[in-house]
């Protein structure tokens, strides 16, 4: 119950901070894909400035550390998430999928999973590309597919309780290993 408390008054001060910095009541919201296609509105912290579409520092801090996902806890709460799972793409993305690729919809979308590990940089990953668009439509997509496709056929409790770990405590770890790609 401690621990409970800790985190609400935590949770809290995060959102007032981040209410503060962006000046807005600190929650984004965007439509996501979710189980079976059905698309539901992702709750976020804002870190982007209303005003200016810029990230602050504070901004920044809260996407580093992940700690704008927080509110995920909500869609978790409503049934629409889960922790471990794909994570919900924006439309265009997950609705498209095709043929075998479709298994990934028949889950949930978690707050974490294997290709949220693999590609926990992404946001630097596709800073550092000439065309950031092109590179993740032909490349980082794909690879996300590949995976959550596999852990759709593999997955376990284990597999589950491994890939909270790593999000936790993100030491080395190689998801194209994990699932065996040599």
């Amino acid at each position: 119950m401690v621990i409970l408390l800790i985190g609400l008054v935590f949770l809290l001060l995060v959102i007032a901070i981040t209410a503060i910095d962006t000046q807005s009541n600190g929650f984004f919201t965007q439509v996501r894909i979710g189980q079976h296609g059905k698309p539901f509105l992702i709750y976020k912290l804002r870190t982007l400035h209303p005003k200016t579409n810029k990230t602050s520092s504070w901004g920044r801090i809260l996407r580093k550390t992940k700690l704008d996902e927080l509110p995920q806890i909500f869609n978790l709460l409503k049934g629409e998430m889960t922790l471990v799972g794909p994570r919900p793409d924006v439309a265009g993305y997950a609705d498209k999928l095709e043929g075998a690729d479709r298994i990934i919809l028949n889950l949930k979308p978690g707050i974490t999973g294997l290709a949220s590990l693999k590609y926990r940089n992404e946001e630097h990953i596709l800073s550092q590309q000439p065309n950031p668009q092109h590179y993740n439509d032909e490349v980082i997509w794909p690879d996300k597919v590949r995976i959550n496709k596999w852990y759709a056929q593999n997955r376990t409790l284990i597999m589950d309780l491994q890939i909270l770990f790593y999000t936790l405590f993100p030491v080395s770890f190689d998801v194209d290993r994990f699932i065996g790609k040599r």
